[in-house]
C-alpha cells in the first residue's frame, strides 16, 4: 500500500493505492502545526479503506511550510557571511525591474538584515585564489556574537573554488554546532552572485522551520506505525526526510510538484501528451505544462519575488483559489485575492466564522456548488450564509447579488487566464492545440470558462481530481539533481572535458539516493554563444560530445530566435545531473464507478438560470455527459455549460469537447 499526503492552504488530501484499488480522504489543514492535519487525513483514509498503518510500504508527503514562510517572510535568525565589500549583494539584487514603468514598486527585503551581515576578508577569483582566509576560527567568533540560528556562506566565485566556504564551515560547525549552516557551493552550485546568494540566504533562514515541522511529523508517523515519510521537492522527486531539513529550499514548491508529477501521470493514461494543467485550490492555482508527455523543468524560477536558482517543476502560481476573497477596492472595482479565507475560518458558507465573501461562496450562489450535500472533508455548505457575504458586497458595488456572484467568479477567472498565458503564450507555446487538464478541488468548477478564453476545446477532468496532487505524490520518482558551473570554451571545451564533468556530477547525484545501481541518470546543458549573457537548456544528452552538444543547441535556438551562427563559438555554461528511480506506476482507472446517481438543479451560466442535469458520484467509463450539467464527484465538481459534451475514458477520466456550434 502506497500513501501520499499533500497540504494544501485549505485541505490537506491523502491517498492511499493498494491492489488496484484508490482510497482517498480530506482533512482541514491545520495551519500551526500541519503534521496535526496530515495525520488526520492519513486517520480518515485508513478508516475508508478498512486497513491498518502495518499495511503502508511507502509514505510521500508534500508540503508548504517552507512555501509559506517564504511568502509571509517567516525566518530563522540567520547571519549572512560574504566576500568583503559584497555583504550586500541580495539587497542591491539586480538592475531589472519586473514593471517598466512602475519606480516605486517594492521589492521583498533581504531575510538577513544589514546588521547580521559579516564581511569575510577573503577572495578568489574565476581563477584560483586572490586572497587567503587567514583566521576562520574569528570570523565564527565574529558570527556566534550575532547568536544564530541559521547561518548562509556565500563567497564569490565559491562554484569553482570551495575551499574557503568548506573551511568557515568546519570552524561554524565547531563554534556554533547546533546552528544550520548553507555553504553556497553545496545548495547551488552554480555562478551569478546575486542568485546563489539570494537561494543560499533563503536556504539557510528555512532550514531550521522545515527542520521543526518535520521533527514532530517523523514523530508523529513513528507513534501511528507509519514509514518515514519522503519529501517532495521543487525538482519533482522525492527525497528523504534528513536531506530535506538539510535544505528548506529544495522544497519550496514541494506542494505544486505532486500536482505536476501527477499530471504526467494522467498525460500516460489518456494518451495526450501536450496539456496545460492548472490546480486550483482553497488558497491559489499552480499551472504547469506538460509536453510530449513530460512536466517542463527551469533551472531556476522567482517564488514570492525571490529568486530560487535551483532546478525545479516549471510552475506558476496566483493567488485564485475556492476561499480567494472578495472585495471592494478604494476605486469601487470587485477584487478576488489574493488574500484567502484560508483554512480557519474559511469561506462564509463553511459555518466557521468567516463573513467575507469568497470564491466558493459565488458558486455556491451560482448553483454551480450544491447545499444539499457536504463537500469533501465533511464540510456542510451555508447557502444563507453565502447570500449574507455577497449581498453586503453587492450593495457597495451597486450591484444584483447574482450578478455580484458571477462577477467574483469572472475575475477570478481573469487572474487564472494570465497565469496560463505566462506559461504558454508568452513562451510560444499556443494554448489551442493543448487539452486543459484541471484538478484540485475548485480547478474543475472553472475549467469551462477558461478553456473559453483560451481558445481551447479539450478539458481532461481525472476521477481522483481533488486529490490528484496527492496521488500523484504516492507514484513520484526519487530523484537527487546536482549542478555545477563548468564555464568551458574554446580550448577548454573539449570531449574528455564534458565526459569529465558530467561522470563526476552524475556520481554526486547517485551517491544521495538509495539503491544507486538502479537509478537512471538524466543529463542536461546550459549552452549560449560565447558573449551571450544567457543560456539555453539542452537536454537529453548522455555521452555527447561537443559537436553533438552543439548541433543540439543550434537546433534549439534557431527554433526559439530564429536563427543560428556556425561561426560562433558556444560555451557550455552550467552541467546538471538528474539520478532518478522511477516510482510506481498505479492505474487510475483502478476500482472503477459502477455510475453516478442523476438528479437537477437551477444553475446559473452567463447569466441566465439552466435547470442542469446533476450527477453524484463517480460516472462510470462510457457514460455521457452534455452540458448545462454539474459533476459533483467524490472530492471535486466539475460544471459543464452549455455548448460542452463529453464522456467518461476507460481510467474514469471526464474528457469534454467543446461543440462545434459553440
Amino acid at each position: 500500500m502506497l500513501l501520499g499526503v499533500d497540504v494544501g492552504g485549505t485541505f490537506t488530501d491523502a491517498v492511499l493505492a493498494a491492489g488496484g484499488r484508490l482510497v482517498a480522504a480530506k482533512s482541514p489543514t491545520t495551519p500551526d502545526d500541519q503534521s496535526q492535519g496530515v495525520m488526520a487525513a492519513v486517520s480518515a483514509a485508513l478508516a475508508r479503506a478498512g486497513s491498518q498503518s502495518a499495511d503502508i510500504e511507502a509514505f510521500s508527503h508534500g508540503m508548504t511550510v517552507a512555501t509559506n514562510a517564504l511568502l509571509e517572510g517567516r525566518a530563522a535568525r540567520t547571519v549572512l557571511v560574504a566576500t568583503e565589500g559584497f555583504t550586500d549583494v541580495v539587497e542591491l539584487g539586480r538592475q531589472a525591474r519586473a514593471d517598466l514603468y512602475r519606480l516605486c514598486a517594492v521589492r521583498p527585503a533581504p531575510l538577513v538584515p544589514p546588521q547580521r551581515r559579516v564581511a569575510a576578508p577573503e577572495r578568489c577569483g574565476p581563477c584560483g585564489v586572490l586572497r587567503a582566509l587567514e583566521d576562520p576560527a574569528a570570523l565564527a567568533e565574529q558570527v556566534a556574537a550575532h547568536e544564530p540560528e541559521a547561518v548562509a556562506v556565500v563567497l564569490l566565485h565559491a562554484y569553482a573554488h570551495p575551499e574557503h566556504e568548506q573551511a568557515i564551515g568546519e570552524a561554524l560547525a565547531r563554534a556554533l554546532p547546533d546552528v544550520h549552516v548553507s555553504l553556497s557551493h553545496d545548495v547551488v552550485g552554480t555562478f551569478r552572485e546575486y542568485e546563489r546568494a539570494a537561494t543560499t540566504e533563503v536556504d539557510a533562514a528555512l532550514s531550521p522551520l522545515l527542520r521543526r515541522y518535520l521533527r514532530r511529523l517523523l514523530e508523529r508517523a513513528a507513534d501511528a506505525g507509519l514509514p518515514e515519510p519522503r519529501i517532495m521537492q521543487s525538482s519533482g522527486g522525492l527525497a528523504t526526510a534528513a536531506r530535506a531539513a538539510r535544505h528548506a529550499a529544495f522544497t519550496v514548491l514541494s506542494g505544486p510538484a505532486g500536482g505536476a508529477a501527477a499530471a504526467a501521470l494522467v498525460a500516460r493514461s489518456s494518451g495526450r501528451e501536450d496539456l496545460v494543467c492548472f490546480d486550483m485550490g482553497g488558497t491559489s492555482c499552480d499551472v504547469c505544462v506538460i509536453e510530449d508527455g513530460a512536466v517542463r523543468e527551469s533551472a531556476g524560477r522567482e517564488v514570492g519575488g525571490r529568486p530560487l536558482a535551483l532546478a525545479m517543476v516549471d510552475i506558476h502560481t496566483v493567488g485564485a483559489g475556492g476561499g480567494s476573497v472578495a472585495s471592494r477596492d478604494p476605486g469601487g472595482a470587485l477584487r478576488v485575492g489574493p488574500r484567502s479565507a484560508g483554512a480557519s475560518p474559511g469561506p462564509a458558507c463553511y459555518g466557521r466564522g468567516g463573513e467575507e465573501p469568497t470564491v466558493t461562496d459565488a458558486n455556491l450562489l451560482l448553483g454551480r456548488l450544491g447545499s444539499d450535500a457536504p463537500l469533501a472533508g465533511g464540510v456542510a455548505l451555508d447557502r444563507a450564509a453565502a447570500q449574507r457575504a455577497i449581498r453586503l458586497l453587492a450593495e457597495g458595488l451597486g450591484l444584483d447579488p447574482l450578478a455580484c456572484a458571477e462577477g467574483i467568479v469572472r475575475v477570478a477567472n481573469a487572474e487564472m487566464v494570465r497565469a496560463l498565458r505566462v506559461m504558454t503564450v508568452e513562451q510560444g507555446i499556443d494554448p489551442r492545440r493543448f487539452a486543459l487538464l484541471a484538478f484540485g478541488g475548485a480547478g474543475p468548477l472553472h475549467a469551462a470558462a477558461i478553456a473559453d478564453e483560451l481558445g481551447m476545446t479539450t478539458i481532461l477532468c481525472p476521477r481522483a481530481s481533488g486529490v490528484l496532487s496527492a496521488l500523484g505524490l504516492a507514484a513520484a520518482d526519487r530523484r537527487a539533481t546536482e549542478q555545477r558551473t563548468v564555464l568551458l570554451t574554446g580550448a577548454a571545451l573539449s570531449d574528455d572535458a564534458l565526459a569529465g564533468a558530467r561522470d563526476e556530477l552524475a556520481r554526486a547525484a547517485r551517491a544521495t539516493l538509495r539503491g544507486a545501481d538502479a537509478a537512471r541518470v538524466e543529463l542536461a546543458y546550459d549552452v549560449r554563444y560565447r558573449g551571450q549573457a544567457h543560456e539555453l537548456t539542452v537536454r537529453d544528452l548522455q555521452d555527447a560530445t561537443v559537436d553533438a552538444t552543439r548541433a543540439a543547441f543550434e537546433e534549439l535556438h534557431d527554433e526559439r530566435y530564429g536563427y543560428r551562427d556556425a561561426e560562433m563559438p558556444i560555451e557550455v555554461v552550467t552541467i546538471r545531473a538528474t539520478a532518478r528511480i522511477p516510482g510506481p506506476e498505479l492505474d487510475l482507472g483502478a476500482g472503477a464507478a459502477q455510475g453516478a446517481e442523476r438528479g437537477r438543479r437551477s444553475v446559473v451560466f452567463a447569466g441566465a438560470e439552466h435547470d442542469a442535469e446533476v450527477l453524484r458520484g463517480e460516472p462510470a467509463p462510457g457514460d455521457e455527459i452534455v452540458g448545462p450539467s454539474i459533476c459533483e464527484l467524490p472530492e471535486a465538481t466539475l460544471a459543464v455549460p452549455p455548448g460542452w459534451r463529453g464522456t467518461v475514458d476507460h481510467a474514469g477520466t471526464i474528457v469534454l469537447e467543446a461543440r462545434a456550434e459553440r
